[in-house]
């Protein structure tokens, strides 16, 4: 679709000086440090036409969002087994919430809520020497983006005030569902979530959710078609903690939140669209991000729906 700059544009200038009732996830405390009036969209479509508007190539903290990629790398090594440490069913619970894992013997929900990415991050941790290192490269391969890097002050800040994912790493450890050292896990956990990228770098990594035909550089598949079909489902259904079904509900698409105010969403054969508002909802989803996906699936009727 041609005109998607001018949709974005409209929309954009609607929604910049909409109310934002929400706040910044200063309880992180470098994130509270994010100017909250920080608002980018970035449309990359499979076709490597690109669109975009406002804060677009600001680097931000992408959190969450990076679930999706130490999901793929574990579902890549690990294959349909990793459905045995991690399950794929909505939660209905807080992102960070220790409810479930007692009546489910340390088996998350799925691999978006906080529990399910550290057992995926202790599956890495299994499967490579230097885990750090490696998944960086991982996504830079991926991504055809060498620049990508980790923000030291970030994971710092989530190590000193990380204290209930601390209690759901050991709690899932007393059920013998994490193999690896406690404190290595959480490690390399919260270097993952302090993964800086843009609007415009975040649609480009995940052009391969999008895009049945993508490879990289080196002319590789990420996964295949039905780990691509499957993760985009687990995106649609668990992608926003316990307001997953009104983000279907609302916009349509498969995507994932970060409490660093950036939402991915993925239009299966279409793009990948990006966007970045800080404020975060009681639920922890970017408001004006989630406001501004509505209005645009709406506009350009292209929920999946």
């Amino acid at each position: 679709m041609d005109n998607y700059q001018k949709i974005i544009e409209s929309i954009y200038a609607d929604v910049k000086n909409i109310e934002d009732s929400g706040k910044v996830a200063n309880y992180i405390p470098e994130l509270g440090n994010v100017s909250p009036d920080n608002f980018g969209i970035n449309i990359t479509t499979i076709d490597k036409k690109s669109f975009s508007i406002g804060d677009f190539d600001k680097k931000f903290s992408i959190q969450s969002i990076s679930k999706i990629l130490t999901l793929t790398m574990a579902y890549k090594l690990q294959g349909e087994t990793l459905w045995e440490r991690v399950d794929v069913e909505p939660s209905g619970n807080p992102f960070n919430s220790l409810l479930q894992l007692e009546a489910d013997l340390g088996k998350p929900r799925n691999p978006f809520i906080n529990a399910g990415a550290i057992v995926v991050c202790d599956v890495l941790m299994s499967h490579l020497k230097n885990p750090k290192e490696d998944f960086l490269m991982f996504c830079k391969e991926i991504s055809n983006n060498p620049h990508l890097k980790y923000n030291n002050k970030v994971a710092q800040s989530e190590k000193i005030t990380g204290f209930r994912n601390i209690a759901l790493c050991n709690f899932i450890k007393s059920f013998g569902n994490i193999k690896n050292n406690i404190d290595q896990v959480l490690d390399f956990y919260f270097y993952t979530c302090s993964l800086e990228m843009s609007c415009q770098e975040l649609s480009q990594i995940f052009l391969f959710l999008a895009d049945d035909h993508f490879t990289t550089q080196k002319g590789d598949r990420v996964l295949s078609m039905s780990q691509a079909k499957r993760i985009n489902a687990i995106l649609l259904t668990c992608g926003f903690y316990d307001e997953s079904g009104e983000f279907a509900f609302r916009v349509g698409l498969p995507g994932k939140s970060g409490v660093g105010g950036g939402i991915v969403a993925i239009h299966p054969d279409e793009y990948c669209i990006t966007v970045w508002s800080p404020k975060l909802n009681k639920k922890g989803n970017s408001y004006k991000a989630m406001l501004f996906l509505e209005q645009f699936t709406t506009q350009t009727a292209s929920s999946i729906f």
